[in-house]
C-alpha cells in the first residue's frame, strides 16, 4: 500500500466522522422538518403558545435562510390567525411561494395573502375608505398613499430651506370671488326745512256758501330722497366633479378643499346621489363640490 492510499484512506475515515452524528442541525445535512427548533415550534403550537411557537420558527428561518419554506408558512398563519398581523403574514406567504412555487399548498397559500390583504384593510382608518379600498385593490391605494406621503415629505423639506413651492398633492382650484361686505346704510341728512310762506286769508264774501280759505301759491317740498337698498350678495358658485377610477370622498376632500377630514361636506351635498356614507363612488357620476 502506497504512501498516497493511506493519505486518502485517512481522509475519508476524518469525513464519515465528521457526519450527522457530530453536527447537530445542521442545514446542509438535515430536513427543515428534524431541525430541534421546528420540531419545538410544532410542539408549542399544539400547547397554543403561538408567541413562543413563531420564535422558533423565525430562528430555523434564521439559520436556514432559503431552505425553511415550512418555517415561513408556519410563521404566516401565526402572524394572521392568531397574532393579527397582515403584514407580516403576507411577507411570509409570498416567501414561501417563492421558494416552493409548485407547492400543493400554492393555490390555498394564495388566497390566505389575498385574506391578509383584505384584513389589513379593514384595519385603515376612515369609514367610507374600508369599503371602497377593496374596489379599487390594497395595492393601489397603498401606492396613492405612499405618493401623498413623499410628496409632503418634499414640500417640508422645501419649506424648510425657504423655497416657496407650489402644492403637488392637490389640484388647483377655481377660487369664487366673493365680494367685499357693505357696512350700514348711510341714512341721508334730513332735508333743511325753508322759510314757510305766508298764507293769505282772502275776506269772506257775502255768497261765499261756506267758509273757505285761500292759500297763495307757496314752493312743494321735496320728498326725501329714498334710501338705496343694498344688493344682495351672490350666492356662491357650486362646483361639479364627474367621478372618474380611484376617486374616493377623501381624495375628493383632499383635491378641492386640501383637507381631507371634510369629506363629510360633499357627502351633505351629494345625499340625493349617495345611498349612505360608505357608498362606493360608481364612475361618471357627477357630483356636487360645496
Amino acid at each position: 500500500m502506497t504512501t498516497r492510499s493511506i493519505i486518502l484512506g485517512v481522509a475519508a475515515v476524518l469525513a464519515l466522522a465528521a457526519g450527522p452524528g457530530c453536527g447537530g442541525d445542521a442545514p446542509s445535512l438535515s430536513s427543515e422538518m428534524d431541525d430541534s427548533s421546528y420540531r419545538e415550534g410544532q410542539q408549542l403550537e399544539r400547547q397554543g403558545r403561538w408567541d413562543e411557537a413563531l420564535a422558533a420558527y423565525l430562528k430555523v428561518i434564521n439559520r436556514r435562510g432559503d431552505s425553511a419554506p415550512e418555517s415561513n408558512l408556519d410563521a404566516g398563519l401565526i402572524y394572521l390567525n392568531h397574532l393579527r398581523n397582515p403584514i407580516f403574514a403576507i411577507y411570509h406567504f409570498t416567501k414561501y411561494l417563492e421558494l416552493e412555487p409548485n407547492s400543493k399548498q400554492a393555490a390555498l397559500v394564495r388566497g390566505m395573502i389575498d385574506s391578509a390583504k383584505r384584513e389589513f384593510a379593514r384595519s385603515l382608518p376612515g369609514q367610507p375608505l374600508e369599503s371602497q379600498i377593496e374596489h379599487l385593490g390594497v395595492e393601489e391605494q397603498i401606492q396613492r398613499l405612499q405618493r401623498e406621503n413623499d410628496e409632503l415629505k418634499a414640500e417640508n423639506t422645501a419649506l424648510r430651506a425657504g423655497v416657496a413651492v407650489p402644492a403637488t398633492h392637490s389640484s388647483t382650484i377655481e377660487l369664487v370671488s366673493v365680494p367685499t361686505p357693505k357696512g350700514p346704510a348711510e341714512e341721508p341728512p334730513a332735508p333743511t326745512a325753508g322759510p314757510v310762506a305766508p298764507i293769505a286769508l282772502a275776506p269772506m264774501g257775502a255768497g261765499d256758501s261756506g267758509a273757505s280759505s285761500a292759500i297763495s301759491d307757496a314752493p312743494q317740498e321735496t320728498p326725501p330722497p329714498q334710501a338705496e337698498a343694498p344688493k344682495p350678495t351672490p350666492a356662491p358658485s357650486v362646483r361639479h366633479h364627474t367621478v372618474a377610477r380611484g376617486d374616493t370622498l377623501f381624495s375628493l376632500a383632499q383635491k378641492y378643499y386640501g383637507n381631507r377630514s371634510r369629506w363629510r361636506d360633499i357627502y351633505a351635498a351629494n345625499r340625493d346621489v349617495l345611498a349612505s356614507e360608505n357608498a362606493t363612488l360608481k364612475i361618471g357620476v357627477e357630483l356636487k363640490i360645496p
